[in-house]
Formats: structure tokens, sequence, C-alpha cells
């Protein structure tokens, strides 16, 4: 959970469903989809939504050969080539003539207090 304290912007709860870390400013949980609360604000900030990065990429096993493993690995970094958070999302085996096709989406929502760092961290 955040260090920041509730109402500003990057404070973090677990969502009740998945377990998932997620902002709280969250009305509907970005891992599981389930909606925590009613919240008639939410489709005008989900109008303000924007995709700032999106990257997808299939990978194809050939024909012949043995089973492909695979790790997919997010890691977050700030401005300072840090790591600040780094998760296993998920892994697998493609065997021969199967494919996986993985993306990675970031989504930014203004609001929230314009002090606070995207790490949660307080500017001075």
């Amino acid at each position: 959970m955040s260090s920041t304290r509730p109402g500003t912007a990057g404070t973090t709860r677990i969502c009740p469903h998945c377990k998932a870390t997620i902002l709280e400013s969250s009305s509907v949980c970005p891992a599981c989809q389930h909606h925590l609360r009613f919240d008639p604000a939410a489709a005008q900030r989900a109008q303000q939504t924007t995709s700032a990065l999106r990257v997808e990429g299939t990978v194809r096993h050939p024909s012949d050969g043995e089973a492909w493993e695979y790790s997919m690995v997010l890691s977050i970094r700030n401005d300072r080539g840090e790591e600040i958070d780094r998760k296993l999302v998920g892994v697998g085996a493609m065997r021969p003539g199967e494919q996986r096709t993985f993306a990675l989406t970031v989504e930014i929502t203004a609001g929230g207090d314009p002090g606070v760092r995207s790490n949660g961290a307080r500017r001075h």
C-alpha cells in the first residue's frame, strides 16, 4: 500500500476481488475489471484517460524444434533510471506452431495532487 495520504495522486489500495494493488481513485479494477464502487464522475474521468504508450508484439514458434518457455517481466524506472517496481506478469510455454501476443499499455489519468511524484513520493 502507498504511504501517501488518502485522496492524493498515487495512493493505492487492494482490489477486494483479485487482491491486485490498484490506485485508490479507480472505480474499476484495471487487473480484473470488476466494478469497485458507483462513481458518477468515472465516465468523465475515463474520457480524460490517455494511452501514453502501447506496445504489442507477437512471437511465433516455428513448426519444428522443442517447446519454448517464456517469462513476461515488467519493470518501471524513474527519471534517474532507478527501478521502482518489477513484476513477473506471466510464464508459459509454446509448442511448435503456436504463437503468443504480448501487449503493454500505459494509461494516464489527470487529477490528484500536483505535488506528488509518479512513484507516490512527495516533491519538496
